[in-house]
C-alpha cells in the first residue's frame, strides 16, 4: 500500500462517521418540527441534492487546488453546517442547511481521484476495497455514537450533543487533512472539463449491457436510500425505538457492508463474475425488504437491515466495476459522471415518494422497494445473458 493512502483512509473514516452519526437522529429530529413522514424524508433527500452538485464541483476543483486543499476546506465548512443544523429554527431552515452540508460533503469523487493518483491501474480495485472498508467502518461507528449521546425526549436539546459531535468529527478530519495528507500529484491549476452528459447518454443508450447496468443502479440505489429514510419511522412505530436504539441498529447496517467488502465480494466476483454477484446482491435486498414487515420483530429487524446493506455492498460496487470495465478509456469520465448523476437523482426523488407511501401504510414502502429491486433483478438477468453472449463471441 502506498504510504500516502492511509492518511486518506483515516480522513474518510472520520468524515463518514460524522455523516452517518446524523442518520438515526433525522426521523426524531424532524419530529421536533412536527414534520410529516414526507417532510422527514426530505431531510434525507436534501443532503443528496446538495451532494450531486458538490461531487461535480469539488471533483473539478481538486484538479485546480489539489486534493488536500479541497479536503480540508470542504470538511471544515461541512463541520460548521452541522453546528448550524443543531440549532436550526424550523424545518425548512434544517432542509436548507442539509443541502449546504451535502454540497460541502460531496468529495467522494475527490477521494477516488486521490486513489487514482497513488495507485497504478492493476492495484486500483484492491485500493478501492480499502476505501470501501474505511467507509463501512465509519458508517458502522457513527450511528452508534449518535445514539449514545442522543437524549430520550423528542426535543431539540436532546439532539444538540450528537449533532455537535458530528461537526467536531468533520472539523477534526479537516485538521487531519491539513496536517497529514499530502498530494500525490501537483495540481494542474485548472479544473477538468465537465462530463459530457448528452454524449454519455447517447453512448450508454446504444449499448444494451451498459443501459441495463444504469437501470439496475438507479432502481437499486433509489430503493436503498428510501429504506434508509423510512427505517427510523417504521421501527419507532413497530418497536417503540428511540434514536439510541436506532443507532445500535445502524451498527448492523454498517457491519453488513463491512462484511461484504472485506470477506464476500472478492471471492464471489472471482468465482462467479460481477454480473452474477449483482444478482446475488439484489436477491439479498429483495429478501430483506419482503421479510421485514412479515416477521416484524426487533431482532430480525436489525438482522434484515444488515442483510440489506450486505446486498447493497455486493450489487452496486459490482455494477460500477462492470460498467467501468465495459466502457472504453476515452468515455470513462463522462460515463461514470452520468452514473453518479443518475444515482443522485434516485436518492433525491425516491425518499420523499416513499415517505408519502409510509403515510398511507407503514409497510407499503417495503413492498414497493422489493418490487423495484425485483424489476432490477429481471434486468440484471438480461445483463448476465448479454455478458455471457459477449464472452462466448470473444472466444
Amino acid at each position: 500500500m502506498d504510504k500516502r493512502l492511509p492518511p486518506l483512509l483515516v480522513a474518510v473514516f472520520i468524515n463518514i462517521a460524522g455523516f452517518s452519526l446524523i442518520l438515526p437522529l433525522l426521523p426524531f429530529y424532524g419530529q421536533v418540527f412536527s414534520a410529516s413522514s414526507f417532510e422527514i424524508a426530505l431531510l434525507f433527500a436534501a443532503y443528496s441534492f446538495g451532494n450531486v452538485f458538490g461531487e461535480i464541483h469539488w471533483g473539478r476543483q481538486s484538479d485546480s487546488w489539489g486534493r488536500r486543499k479541497v479536503f480540508y476546506v470542504t470538511t471544515f465548512i461541512a463541520g460548521l453546517t452541522y453546528i448550524a443544523f443543531a440549532f436550526a429554527p424550523n424545518l425548512w431552515a434544517a432542509i436548507a442547511i442539509r443541502i449546504v452540508s451535502g454540497f460541502f460533503s460531496g468529495t467522494l469523487s475527490v477521494a477516488q481521484g486521490f486513489i487514482a493518483d497513488v495507485s497504478p491501474p492493476e492495484r486500483r480495485a484492491k485500493t478501492m476495497g480499502y476505501f470501501g472498508a474505511a467507509f463501512s467502518l465509519g458508517f458502522a461507528f457513527g450511528p452508534v455514537l449518535g445514539g449514545l449521546f442522543a437524549g430520550e425526549e423528542v426535543a431539540a436539546q436532546s439532539f444538540h450533543a450528537p449533532i455537535l459531535i458530528a461537526g467536531a468529527l468533520s472539523i477534526m478530519a479537516s485538521i487531519w487533512c491539513f496536517i497529514v495528507l499530502r498530494d500525490a500529484v501537483e495540481p494542474s491549476g485548472k479544473g477538468r472539463p465537465l462530463p459530457k452528459y448528452s454524449e454519455a447518454f447517447a453512448f450508454v443508450s446504444a449499448e444494451p449491457l451498459l443501459a441495463r447496468l444504469f437501470v439496475i443502479s438507479f432502481f437499486g440505489i433509489a430503493a436503498f436510500a428510501s429504506m434508509e429514510a423510512i427505517y427510523g419511522l417504521w421501527s419507532e412505530a413497530n418497536f417503540g425505538w428511540s434514536a439510541k436504539d436506532l443507532g445500535w441498529a445502524f451498527l448492523a447496517i454498517g457491519g453488513g457492508g463491512l462484511f461484504a467488502q472485506l470477506v464476500l465480494i472478492g471471492p464471489l466476483v472471482a468465482r462467479f463474475g460481477e454480473a452474477r454477484v449483482i444478482m446475488i446482491g439484489l436477491a439479498c435486498l429483495v429478501l430483506a425488504m419482503l421479510l421485514q414487515p412479515i416477521i416484524r420483530t426487533p431482532f430480525t429487524g436489525v438482522a434484515l437491515m444488515g442483510l440489506l446493506m450486505t446486498g447493497h455492498s455486493l450489487a452496486f460496487p459490482s455494477a460500477g466495476a462492470l460498467l467501468s470495465r465495459n466502457t472504453p478509456p476515452e468515455r470513462q469520465g463522462s460515463t461514470m459522471g452520468l452514473l453518479m448523476a443518475s444515482n443522485a437523482i434516485g436518492r433525491i426523488l425516491a425518499p420523499p415518494a416513499f415517505g408519502a407511501l409510509f403515510a398511507l401504510n407503514m409497510d407499503l414502502p417495503w413492498y414497493a422497494g422489493a418490487g423495484m429491486i425485483a424489476l432490477a433483478a429481471l434486468i440484471a438477468l438480461q445483463a448476465v445473458r448479454l455478458l455471457d453472449a459477449k464472452l462466448a463471441a470473444a472466444t
